[in-house]
């Protein structure tokens, strides 16, 4: 084994001159606290991994990233205050070290985020306050925002914004904008994974096979949008009725004057008044048009859109829906924009329409399973009015079922959902019985009406 060591030792000299300066003793030390780790001995791992970590700090990344199993182990079995608080300060200096010897593998957001996270964790034994630890998660997003990706870190980051506030140390006015900064990086992440899923996703519905590394990117893709699905809720159920249309509105009314030509805050208000239904309002058509005037765009014909609709000219509304689909080019955002578009169609019960928008939506996105959910419920909120007899009708729960089905298939998001939706649509639709009363297994019903499709009866 010495011998393994020595040549290798003698290997890496050879190859980066730097490591003339460290000795023989780092690398062997280095291999045993190693061992150690891999086999969870973190106390025996301690000594040896310490004897290394000061003398030979730029040795081998090994020194961090074990270290900092080692250091987590010792800060959870800590009993004693002063013990943990001593373990707990030297991982952030850890972290600290990582970042002057392993600048490049060292992601800046990541790690300032990782070190607010822990000292929120143990905010009581460190003393820490809401505001200290708030300005810690602030400036770690504005240090690298890229990189600040961690979902626990976001939301942490949001709810010390709106604990502050609800004591009265934030106003309005940042409450709001924190909460479209973070929601705007949660959809930037959800869109990074999408994108990487919508290509596996894509490649098995041409009928290729995924590899086994590509079955395991799947699984992680979809653990990433599972994450940020939950800190999504968990961040809109944060802010709950803070953003209600009584605080809303006075404050876009005292500050519309000063941010009429700033199309980022009227995108922002617009937005809010909009998914908070505040666009009865005289003052959501003023911003809409003042967002139109100032940067015309897909987002501002959807807004326009949306008034339209207001003024029951639905007509027009949707020829202004299609001009928005029509001007946006991003391929992610494009898919958001006809999924929203499909679900005002479906609320107004032009069920043709806006399945043809959520189709658009899945070809768009494939991996977002909620199209599929939107285009089924329209399926069975139809069942009465697309079928001759009470049979055919109730056929077409088969077919919605089948579309609720999909959205498992590609969205692990929507499982639960899609589950309970194939439940509750194969309840209604007809049973064995009368399958066998009818003799018409196997027969392909035609769903008349809007539907066009055609459903097969079960086989018994």
């Amino acid at each position: 084994m010495k011998t393994k060591i020595t040549l290798l030792f003698t290997l890496l000299i050879g190859l980066n001159t730097g490591f003339a300066q460290q000795d023989e003793e780092c690398m062997t030390k280095l291999s045993i606290f190693h061992e150690y780790v891999k086999a969870k001995n973190y106390d025996a791992a301690y000594e040896p991994w310490m004897a290394v970590r000061n003398k030979c700090p730029k040795f081998n990344n090994a020194i961090y990233i074990d270290g900092e199993k080692i250091l987590n182990h010792k800060i959870k079995k800590a009993t004693v205050n002063a013990d943990k608080i001593n373990y707990i300060n030297d991982l952030l200096k850890l972290w600290e070290q990582r970042g002057v010897h392993f600048a490049s593998k060292t992601k800046k957001g990541e790690y300032a985020a990782k070190a607010c996270q822990l000292m929120y964790t143990n905010k009581k034994i460190l003393n820490k306050t809401d505001e200290e630890l708030y300005e810690c998660y602030d400036a770690a997003y504005k240090l690298d925002k890229a990189t600040f990706t961690n979902p626990q870190s976001l939301y942490t980051y949001f709810s010390l914004m709106v604990d502050l506030y609800d004591a009265k140390k934030k106003p309005a006015v940042d409450l709001f904008n924190k909460y479209d900064d973070v929601v705007e990086k949660i959809e930037d992440e959800v869109k990074i994974a999408s994108l990487k899923l919508n290509k596996l996703i894509e490649k098995e519905d041409a009928g290729t096979a995924l590899t086994k590394k590509e079955e395991r990117y799947k699984k992680y893709y979809g653990q990433i949008l599972e994450a940020f699905d939950k800190v999504s809720a968990g961040v809109d159920q944060k802010l709950g009725e803070r953003a209600n249309c009584e605080n809303l509105i006075p404050l876009y009314k005292k500050d519309y004057e000063e941010n009429k030509d700033n199309a980022v805050w009227l995108k922002r208000a617009v937005s809010k008044m909009y998914h908070k239904e505040c666009t009865d309002d005289p003052l959501y058509e003023k911003l809409v048009k003042s967002y139109d005037k100032t940067a015309p765009s897909a987002d501002t014909k959807y807004f326009v859109g949306t008034i339209l609709f207001k003024n029951h000219k639905e007509n027009e509304a949707i020829k202004y829906f299609q001009q928005s689909f029509d001007l946006e080019t991003e391929r992610f955002k494009k898919a958001k924009l006809a999924n929203r578009i499909g679900l005002i169609l479906k609320k107004k019960k032009r069920y043709g329409q806006a399945r043809n928008y959520f189709r658009k939506a899945l070809k768009l996105n494939p991996s977002n399973g909620r199209p599929y959910l939107s285009i089924a419920a329209m399926y069975a909120a139809s069942a009465n009015n697309c079928g001759k007899t009470n049979f055919d009708k109730r056929a077409v729960y088969w077919l919605a079922a089948d579309e609720a089905r999909k959205a498992a298939r590609v969205d692990p998001t929507q499982k639960k959902n899609s589950a309970k939706s194939v439940a509750n649509y194969l309840a209604k639709a007809p049973q064995k019985s009368e399958i066998f009363s009818c003799a018409c297994s196997g027969k392909v019903i035609k769903i008349a009406c809007w539907i066009g499709a055609s459903v097969t009866v079960p086989k018994i």
